[in-house]
């Protein structure tokens, strides 16, 4: 699975919008489309956040782990 596709089920799973998402790491609705849509990834620093935020290791977020 993809870093967008992850993204996108923890997102889910904490039955969050995009709106949301976004807002907790201060960048645009449009940042969290693209990176679950267009194969855009984050920075190394929100990329950790993310992972911190999800409980989840960065190689999960990324597809390398299950």
């Amino acid at each position: 699975m993809k870093f967008g596709q992850i993204l996108r089920e923890l997102r889910l799973e904490k039955d969050m919008t995009q709106k949301q998402l976004a807002d907790v790491f201060n960048v645009h609705q449009t940042t969290v489309k693209d990176w679950e849509l267009r194969g855009c990834e984050p920075s190394y620093e929100i990329l950790s956040r993310l992972a911190n935020f999800f409980g989840v290791t960065a190689d999960y977020l990324l597809g390398r782990e299950k």
